[in-house]
């Protein structure tokens, strides 16, 4: 039996345009994912300055007892730390809880003795 058809000896494989155009994507999606990755450094920053800005706002309560620096490193991480506005609004309202029961301590020793700061 003789074979009738002519086997074609043409090689197989990817064309040049081909090669350029997956190179060429492969560069765009790199580029995006440090965009990207650059851009949630920066939503990052401005999640941790949001805590400050709260503490800043609520020593404006402060008496002369008050809560440690550690309390409010502690406050500032679980504020940025929430995904949602109701955990934020529960991490505020225990922090000013912790204010109001420093602030209800007039006596120094009192106060450092209950994990307050005299100032």
């Amino acid at each position: 039996m003789r074979c009738d058809r002519m086997v074609s000896k043409k090689g197989q494989g990817l064309s040049l345009t081909t090669i350029i155009v997956a190179a060429l994507a492969l560069i765009v999606l790199v580029v995006l994912v440090m965009i990207f990755t650059g851009r949630i450094g920066v939503f990052n920053e401005g999640l941790s300055k949001e805590g400050q800005a709260e503490i800043i706002k609520m020593k404006i309560q402060y008496g002369q007892c008050r809560p440690t620096a550690t309390n409010e490193v502690t406050f500032d991480q679980k504020l940025t730390a929430a995904e949602s506005i109701e955990t934020k609004e529960l991490e505020k309202a225990a922090f000013l809880d912790q204010i109001s029961r420093c602030k209800g301590f007039s006596d120094k020793s009192v106060c450092e003795g209950n994990g307050c700061m005299w100032s």
